[in-house]
């Protein structure tokens, strides 16, 4: 894979929501690339560059950065597989041999939910609906 030079940037700002996540009067701002697995590429640059696109003197109100790449977030988070937010790839293959409402069964009751289950990552909370569904049947 390659590292482009305008990336798809993912942006949240969760202080906006949260305030307890920054001091008073200030925020916070969490930005993502997709890089090659296993990447040690700084994409900070490439990402600063796009936010400046859209935010005009974004680079002059930061007052601090944590820079992770694809290594040191799995590091970080074991749960961020290769670097990937979404738990590495969940393609076509994967739905029509997992499905997409069937939970991952640990047996006993257990059962998984995370971005690396059907129907894979999102915001739209279905791995946790399946998983709760076939725990309270």
């Amino acid at each position: 894979g390659k590292h482009p030079e305008r990336p798809f940037v993912l942006v949240a700002q969760q202080s906006l929501f949260d305030p307890s996540r920054a001091p008073e009067g200030q925020h916070t701002l969490w930005a993502y690339c997709h890089v090659p697995n296993g990447s040690t590429v700084d994409m900070t640059q490439a990402i600063e560059d796009q936010i400046e696109r859209f935010a005009p003197g974004f680079r002059e109100v930061v007052a601090h950065r944590t820079v992770r790449d694809t290594v040191a977030y799995e590091a970080y988070n074991p749960n961020i597989v290769g670097g990937d937010i979404g738990g590495g790839r969940f393609g076509l293959a994967k739905v029509l041999q997992l499905g997409i409402r069937r939970p991952y069964d640990l047996g006993g009751g257990v059962y998984l939910c995370s971005s690396a289950t059907p129907p894979g990552a999102g915001v739209h909370g279905m791995c946790g609906y399946a998983a709760a569904r076939a725990a309270l049947a």
